[in-house]
């Protein structure tokens, strides 16, 4: 530790990989498989439960303070997957799509971006059209292996276990907002903007 108020960051990517991931404005997340760990638990009524982590939580709202857009496209709809994505203030999802293409096609128009400025991280074969076309593409280990061939960068965490948090780290670095963001966080984090929960 360099003083009671610094500290050096510890998290390091391979310079190519950094430079792969320069320029990202928004990224887009699938929930299934990447925010979760892809299973699914249905109740007796019916009801679906899932699991998050803490750690992509905070990832998604450091992503967001430092101006990369988050954004999730999911293929379905839950109430547990809106009150998350609400908690965590991301402003642009779409649930429940067939088409992940048409859909990211709709926002990346209406936030006046390229593909190349849109990173993507995604599991299965409904994410291939959106990672084929972004500017930086990622996956966790247990996609599938089309995914995991088609991905720039194959996180070291699991789905729903900080894969997501290490996308969102690897583009905060590359962006060169990481150090800050981590330097603003040995003070206080109160900004005077209420923060939704991780």
């Amino acid at each position: 530790m360099a003083s009671d108020t610094a500290i050096r960051p510890v998290l390091g990517f391979a310079p190519q990989l950094l430079l792969a991931a320069q320029g990202m404005r928004a990224a887009i997340f699938d929930v299934d498989g990447v925010l979760t760990d892809g299973r699914i638990y249905i109740g007796e009524q019916g009801e679906s439960f899932k699991a998050f982590s803490t750690l992509d939580g905070h990832g998604l709202k450091l992503l967001a303070r430092a101006g990369i857009e988050p954004i999730v496209i999911t293929g379905r709809d839950s109430a547990a997957v809106r009150r998350r994505v609400g908690d965590l203030g991301i402003a642009r999802a779409i649930y429940g799509v067939h088409d992940k293409l048409a859909a990211a096609e709709t926002l990346r128009a209406q936030l006046g971006l390229e593909w190349a400025e849109l990173a993507a991280i995604g599991d299965d074969w409904p994410d291939l059209p959106l990672m084929l076309r972004a500017g930086f593409a990622a996956a966790p280990p247990g996609a599938h292996v089309e995914v995991r061939a088609l991905a720039r960068y194959v996180t070291a965490a699991a789905a729903g276990y900080g894969a997501a948090r290490e996308f969102c780290d690897l583009l905060l670095v590359a962006g060169g907002h990481y150090a800050a963001l981590l330097q603003g966080h040995l003070g206080t984090l109160d900004d005077g903007v209420a923060v939704a929960p991780r």
